[in-house]
């Protein structure tokens, strides 16, 4: 953790790791250092890095897969018992819960030019230096770094978006963590949008990458 200070730090297959050292990833998450503690000293090392983590929907591979032959084989306590690596703490800890389904034939084919990884980089170049403008009184750079009375003067909503974000509140049982995840992932959605106020569609696509909050209910 403490080697990826100010870079990513890429977990492959995250359930295959124990749980206790997996628990070990909230408290770095959470503060930004790790705390190492023995009888004799007790040390604090930089940990501020961005997480990001690749697992299977199941021990198979193929739970949910419409394409494939042969369908998932797990039984729903080897999914379980696969899953439960995984904390409820964990996961709130992590901005984005994304799904990434297989890739169709017409889609790995397709001649139509994508957007450049130029044109992503300049607009998400932007974005942090909107980002940097509004925060630097406050010693911050990035919306992730926001506290909770950051998030009541940036991340306010309308009437509309306050609706939208209680009735998912109430329905999913979201933790006050996850809550102000969705708050600070939408700020930068309605930042990438160049739009100055969180708007309803942009709160609805925060809501959506917070996968497993729906899937834990």
């Amino acid at each position: 953790m403490s080697l990826a200070t100010n870079g990513v730090l890429f977990l492959d297959e995250l359930p295959e790791f124990k749980k206790n050292v997996l628990e070990m990833l909230r408290q770095p998450l959470e503060d930004g250092q790790v705390s190492i503690s023995r009888a004799a000293l007790s040390l604090t090392y930089p940990a501020n890095f961005m997480l990001i983590a690749a697992m299977n929907p199941c021990p198979c591979g193929y739970l949910g897969d419409p394409h494939q032959q042969n369908p998932c084989s797990c039984t729903p306590a080897m999914i379980q018992r696969y899953r439960s690596k995984l904390s409820g703490p964990l996961l709130d800890r992590i901005d984005l819960h994304i799904e990434v389904p297989r890739v169709p034939h017409k889609d790995l084919t397709e001649v139509e030019p994508a957007e450049s990884s130029a044109d992503i980089r300049q607009r998400v170049t932007r974005t942090r230096q909107v980002q940097r403008e509004r925060l630097c009184e406050f010693g911050l750079h990035t919306n992730a770094q926001m506290q909770t009375r950051h998030i009541g003067k940036f991340c306010q909503l309308d009437p509309a978006g306050e609706m939208l974000l209680e009735q998912v509140t109430c329905r999913l049982g979201l933790s006050a963590r996850s809550y102000t995840r969705i708050l600070k992932l939408a700020r930068t959605i309605a930042d990438l949008a160049d739009e100055k106020r969180i708007k309803r569609e942009h709160l609805a696509e925060a809501i959506q990458y917070r996968g497993f909050d729906r899937k834990m209910v």
